[in-house]
């Protein structure tokens, strides 16, 4: 490696020519990073004191060896996103200049001639940066001033148009520009193709600008250390279909996501967001030591992707699938992409019907909605899903989902119909952060002739107006305030019209008699309106008790025999049974009473919390234990499983037992002596607790 500091305009002059290689993220600047490069460079060219602007590295490797006669174009590892920004910064600078020259060395033609295009050469040749394939052909007919192509790379054309924006109109911006260009300096980083490793240096580039996501540093490790050929037909046959997959938007803002959700199908466990790329590598290695050759794993990525595409991008040709994705992904339910696009790919390779695929779907959208209309705790989600494929029968697919989901338990439940119907009467739904999709999904389930709900307003049938007419008043009853907060925001008091500011807050009667009002009304949230006579909280409670009765319908239970359930359910193994009798040292006294008190506030914690008794200690468990006690004579040993360095313990009370032997679950150790110290130990072991039902958290 060779570094030296160098002017950026006669680095760009001097070089033959730069070329972006296949494996390179696309450019990807918005007008966040290029406003800090432009205001670096203004600032810079306004101030005499600032002799230099240091913009950066740029590392690079050349092509191929140079002879005398001809220089290689050089490949650039690090740097192409500042290399892309200038140049468009310079393309549009010389359409700003014309003829002019206001800072010797910057005209039109000389920006063109020196750090845009080469004039003694043809074709490709000509430009002094070359692009990957989705920005090449809209970054040349930028510097060559020809029209965009179509389609064009949104993010050349928007920064090149932001540029030209900036440089209109105002002839001493234009100049202070040219000046505080000639000042930037950069760092010229020259690889040796014998001795230096060009992955490893990419991974420790701490770049200025866009930080590389998680997709890209993928790409590079998968695709930088081929062989030429073999690089460049495995980019064109899998990786840029998948860019072009995606589109140039969303592979910014989902590739990374989706490497996510691919890498919990394949290794059935979810990395955190950061570390995508260290559990691809690992998974790469693994498939490699299996004898899995690149080929096969950029054709796996490829085939999710598409799969992927369909549910989190609407691009599901089934119209049937195609909605009921788009359900979810207004419920914001990618939680149950890993599991989803596993679903996907046994449906592609015929394991399961349209149909039932269609009906997992549902499913997954029920489960997610009732659990939320439930306030169940969704900080599992991520962990259920991702495990969701374990436990199901292929050969009786849509049976072994909707078992798996009627045996889950506690805060993994399906929510039955009386949970449901329950809540759903009480619930705020006004408020509620997907209102749109339920009043959706409840008028147009099972309708031919969709409804656009986006057309209508919300009606609260009993205004919102704290300062209720008389009228209303009267209708409500003397307890009208108490009546106004606790159903304004329900099921029962909600619905839909396209009169909302002519109905205002006008009486019932008129609101149902008048022009366009619920009698006249086509929707089905409104049916049955037109034969009330009287808004008060009895007619309320009864509209909201015919709605529950569709929504259970909407949103349906997964319901199979008591026979068929019962052959998915796990037998428990038989074993010895302990009680509190089985541990001497809680026979009576100070550790009976700490023991008490302790496991009143464990079993406090969270409803999924179960106890268990066994021959040397107490278990106490959610998906599995996460603290155990082991009654001393004298203090409770209590076993938390979590480690020590992801402990909050201001008192230092616990240890790191790790490498000692002992009874019980878990890496850290506390001991409990007095019931003064119950609060703090709890406080510890809530963190346990926490953790164990936080690995999956929501996205």
């Amino acid at each position: 490696m060779k570094a030296t500091d160098a002017n950026l305009l006669a680095f760009i002059n001097a070089a033959p020519q730069f070329v972006i290689p296949i494996y390179q993220r696309t450019y990807s600047w918005t007008e966040k990073e290029c406003r800090q490069l432009w205001d670096d460079i203004l600032r810079a060219g306004r101030s005499d004191h600032i002799p230099v602007h240091f913009l950066g590295s740029v590392v690079y490797i050349e092509e191929s060896l140079s002879n005398a006669s001809s220089r290689a174009p050089l490949l650039v590892i690090d740097g192409q996103q500042r290399l892309t920004s200038v140049s468009l910064l310079l393309a549009a600078l010389a359409n700003a200049l014309g003829d002019s020259e206001p800072v010797d060395g910057f005209s039109r033609k000389k920006i063109r001639n020196r750090y845009l295009m080469d004039p003694d050469e043809t074709g490709e040749r000509q430009f002094k940066l070359l692009l990957s394939k989705t920005d090449r052909t809209t970054l040349n007919s930028v510097v060559a001033g020809d029209e965009f192509p179509e389609p064009a790379s949104y993010r050349v054309k928007e920064n090149f148009r932001l540029f030209s924006d900036w440089l209109s109109g105002d002839n001493t911006v234009v100049a202070d520009i040219c000046a505080g260009l000639a000042k930037l300096m950069i760092v010229d980083v020259a690889l040796s193709r014998e001795h230096d490793n060009p992955q490893l240096i990419f991974e420790s580039m701490n770049s200025t600008g866009k930080e590389l996501s998680q997709a890209d540093l993928i790409r590079n490790f998968i695709l930088m250390g081929l062989e030429p050929k073999l690089q460049t037909r495995l980019y064109e046959q899998y990786w840029r279909k998948m860019e072009e997959g995606f589109g140039q938007i969303a592979y910014a803002s989902h590739f990374d996501s989706f490497m996510r959700h691919y890498l919990a199908v394949a290794t059935g466990n979810l990395p955190r967001r950061d570390d995508v790329y260290e559990a691809f590598k690992d998974y790469s290695r693994r498939k490699s030591a299996e004898g899995k050759v690149t080929e096969d794993l950029v054709q796996e990525l490829r085939k999710f992707a598409r799969f992927y595409c369909a549910i989190a991008l609407g691009q599901e040709a089934d119209q049937k699938l195609n909605t009921a994705f788009k359900d979810l992904r207004e419920l914001r339910v990618d939680v149950s992409y890993p599991f989803l696009l596993e679903v996907y790919a046994d449906f592609e390779d015929g394991l399961l019907d349209g149909e039932d695929f269609h009906k997992i779907v549902r499913l997954i959208e029920s489960y997610v909605f009732r659990r939320a209309v439930c306030a169940v705790p969704t900080n599992s989600l991520n962990k259920t899903f991702a495990t969701f494929s374990r436990s199901l029968k292929k050969d009786r697919y849509l049976e072994s989902v909707m078992a798996h989901f009627m045996n889950m338990k506690s805060y993994r439940r399906f929510p039955r119909d009386e949970e449901f119907a329950s809540r759903l009467i009480e619930r705020d739904l006004y408020n509620f952060r997907s209102r749109s999709y339920w009043l959706r999904r409840f008028e147009n389930y099972g309708r031919k002739e969709r409804v656009h709900v986006d057309d209508y307003t919300i009606e609260h049938i009993l205004p919102q107006n704290d300062n209720l007419s008389p009228a209303w008043r009267s209708s409500l009853g003397a307890d009208w305030k108490s009546v106004q907060e606790k159903w304004l925001h329900t099921i029962g008091n909600l619905t839909l019209t396209g009169y909302n500011s002519e109905m205002s807050d006008r009486p019932f009667q008129e609101k149902r008699d008048m022009e366009g009002g619920f009698k006249e009304s086509p929707l089905r949230v409104n049916k049955g309106l037109a034969g009330i006579d009287f808004w008060n909280e009895a007619a309320i409670l009864d509209r909201a008790k015919r709605m529950v009765q569709h929504a259970v319908v909407v949103w349906t239970a997964p319901e199979l025999s008591p026979s068929i359930l019962e052959s998915y359910q796990s037998q428990p193994e038989k074993s010895e049974k302990y009680s509190i009798e089985d541990h001497p040292n809680l026979a009576g006294g100070v550790i009976r009473d700490l023991f008490e008190g302790f496991r009143r506030e464990v079993t406090a914690l969270d409803p999924c919390v179960s106890e268990e008794f066994l021959k040397l200690y107490v278990a106490y468990k959610a998906e599995t234990n996460f603290v155990d006690v082991v009654p001393q004579a004298k203090a409770l040993r209590i076993s938390l499983n979590i480690d020590l360095p992801d402990l909050n313990d201001p008192h230092n009370l616990a240890m790191d037992v790790s490498s000692v032997g002992r009874w019980g679950n878990g890496n850290t150790e506390v001991k409990m002596t007095c019931l003064e110290q119950l609060p703090y130990v709890i406080g510890l072991v809530r963190q346990s607790l926490d953790r164990q039902l936080g690995e999956g958290s929501a996205i």
